[in-house]
């Protein structure tokens, strides 16, 4: 399978020329003479260099990576189809066996763009994180080092030890039994597909505490509940978790809002910013 550098090039001009500043979140600036987000807008949104993405509009960069194409989707907002259109200009086979929840829709995208007065993230109803915002990112942390097929809520809290020290003490066991019970609802309501199975086999596998948990058969959706964190610099801070579910339940918005009278951490989270780096949510 060869890449099509050409016509890899007009997509992609062609597919940023169709965005405006505001569909991502992008203040529009008085000076932009042509529609569409610019170049090095696309960049930073993908988080490549702008010469890169230079080159490839111009049809003269190497085969990009899947992990670049992967980017590239999620800044230029593809649809699935448009996704497996760009994979097959680049010379990649599109990615196969997508499971409900994996693709994150261009629709959670804009409001995640358009949510940055507080923490917010998507994530796949099996408990994979799709994507987090500023805030959110200063709160729970950067998981840009973890590979994408680990960054799952429920396996890293049974599988990643550190990653509950984040969270008050006392709430540990309830924090567990709602992972596994919320996980339990979704795997029901896929009916027991090969990712819900495949999830399941490695959780058991990888730990005895949710083996014990799993057998208890527990069901229950998690739709709000408060979270005390143990931040690393701000100490304990709490905030109200709202959930919010696409139709087909598949995707998950988790909205992070302060208690009445305790804004003051979100003012502390937005002075260390998104580079700030510690464990992982649950």
């Amino acid at each position: 399978m060869g890449m099509n550098r050409d016509e890899l090039a007009d997509f992609l001009r062609r597919s940023r020329g169709r965005l405006t500043p505001r569909d991502v979140g992008l203040v529009e600036g008085p000076r932009r003479r042509t529609p569409g987000l610019r170049r090095e807008e696309v960049a930073a949104l993908a988080d490549i260099s702008a010469d890169y993405y230079m080159r490839l509009e111009q049809a003269r960069s190497p085969q990009p990576s899947a992990q670049v194409l992967a980017a590239l989707t999620r800044a230029l907002r593809l649809t699935v189809d448009e996704r497996d259109h760009l994979y097959l200009l680049a010379g990649h086979r599109p990615p196969e066996g997508a499971r409900a929840g994996e693709y994150l829709r261009p629709s959670m995208l804009y409001l995640l763009d358009r949510l940055d007065s507080v923490p917010v993230q998507v994530l796949s109803d099996l408990g994979d994180l799709l994507a987090q915002n500023d805030l959110a990112q200063a709160l729970f942390g950067c998981v840009c080092t973890v590979a994408p097929e680990d960054r799952n809520i429920v396996l890293r809290w049974f599988t990643e030890p550190y990653v509950r020290g984040h969270f008050a003490p006392e709430e540990h066991e309830e924090l567990a039994r709602q992972l596994v019970a919320d996980l339990r609802a979704a795997v029901a309501h896929r009916g027991d597909d090969a990712a819900s199975r495949a999830l399941v086999t490695r959780l058991r596998a990888a730990s005895p505490e949710f083996a014990a948990l799993w057998e208890r058969h527990e069901v229950a959706v998690r739709r709000s509940h408060p979270y005390r964190i143990v931040h690393p610099e701000l100490g304990r801070i709490v905030f109200d978790c709202e959930l919010l579910a696409t139709p087909a339940a598949d995707q998950r918005l988790r909205i992070f809002t302060p208690p009445p009278g305790g804004t003051e951490a979100l003012d502390l989270l937005r002075a260390l910013g998104p580079r700030h780096r510690h464990g992982t949510p649950a």
